[in-house]
């Protein structure tokens, strides 16, 4: 398998990108190919000390900036390490495509680049959503799709399920839909519609829940639109990163709880890592002709490597060719309405 990664794409590239690379090679067969600025990346892999063959570079000359206006750089920037890497994948020189670039920029490029798997209307971005003490939900949408049609959720819960059921394992996930309360009568106009069509469909559909209820592990899908889904994430993730800086400078400023934060030290590293993004991997753009998956714009080592390596079942189990098949399901649904 060609793994290929945007180098130039995050925060910290091609530092992150580089050392994800690194790690992840040392416990995969894959071939993984870094695409960027080709000086820049090769004196990195070189600092870094690697001097294996799995790594190699393509030369890209530009980079998309998050502030740049998304369509506009996909189609002026051509030689960027975003549109090379998407048309390297639409052309079969890579199995895959990884990057913590522009958002946008890989939202347009996929649509552009890649195209929409016909019949689905709208890709989704499917992230992984932390819950305490459980295996992890994944939410969809998370940006994507700002409003949607009742039959994009339709969409979002089966890609969802393939995901969660492929390359997470989950066997007939349990698929929930965020509503302002659990009772049939209860919602809007949208979400009373994807209702009825989430529950004629053949996915294990559990119905309404609340946003509160997902910590606790409602449901292994959770299904909404891509403007509440975003608010959710960053929602989480603020308070999740709340609660532990709180935890730390309480504990640190007082004696009698350092000696219980000594006490409890394993447990609240358990806590820090199932609230760390970066053990998760990147999230995958369901729903166009090709597997890519979005990183985290601050992404480490640690999720440039777990991505690498959340795209490799992605890739196997053959997640796109499974939700191409899925579309007869769909229409099925809607001709019944």
């Amino acid at each position: 398998m060609r793994i290929l990664i945007d180098a130039m794409g995050g925060d910290y590239a091609p530092l992150s990108i580089v050392e994800g690379a690194i790690e992840a090679v040392k416990e995969i067969k894959d071939e993984i190919i870094l695409i960027g600025d080709e000086d820049l990346v090769k004196n990195t892999l070189k600092v870094k000390g690697y001097k294996g063959d799995r790594i190699s570079v393509v030369h890209a000359s530009q980079v998309i900036g998050n502030d740049e206006a998304p369509v506009r750089a996909v189609r002026s920037k051509k030689d960027s390490s975003i549109v090379k890497g998407l048309n390297m994948l639409k052309n079969g020189e890579a199995d895959v495509f990884l990057s913590a670039g522009s958002t946008g920029a890989l939202l347009a490029g996929g649509l552009f680049i890649l195209g929409r798997i016909q019949g689905i209307d709208r890709p989704t971005l499917a992230t992984v959503y932390p819950v305490i003490g459980h295996q992890p939900s994944i939410l969809v949408d998370t940006g994507a799709n700002a409003e949607c049609k009742p039959n994009n959720l339709l969409e979002f819960g089966i890609m969802g399920s393939i995901y969660m059921e492929k390359v997470l394992g989950r066997k007939n996930p349990t698929i929930g839909l965020v509503n302002n309360g659990t009772e049939e009568g209860k919602g809007t106009a949208l979400t009373k519609a994807a209702y009825e069509l989430l529950n004629k469909s053949n996915l294990n559909f559990l119905g309404y829940i609340e946003a509160r209820e997902l910590q606790n592990a409602a449901a292994d899908v959770i299904v909404t639109d891509g403007f509440t889904g975003n608010a959710i994430l960053k929602l989480t993730e603020g308070l999740g990163l709340m609660v532990l800086r709180e935890m730390k400078k309480r504990f640190l400023s007082n004696t009698k709880a350092k000696v219980g934060a000594m006490l409890l030290k394993e447990q609240l590293k358990g806590i820090k890592k199932e609230f760390n993004y970066a053990e998760y991997g990147g999230a995958p753009l369901l729903g166009v002709k090709g597997a890519m998956l979005k990183m985290h714009g601050s992404s480490d080592a640690l999720a440039v490597k777990q991505t690498i390596l959340k795209a490799i079942p992605y890739v196997e189990e053959g997640v796109v060719d499974t939700i191409q098949n899925s579309v007869l399901d769909i229409e099925e649904i809607l001709i019944s309405e």
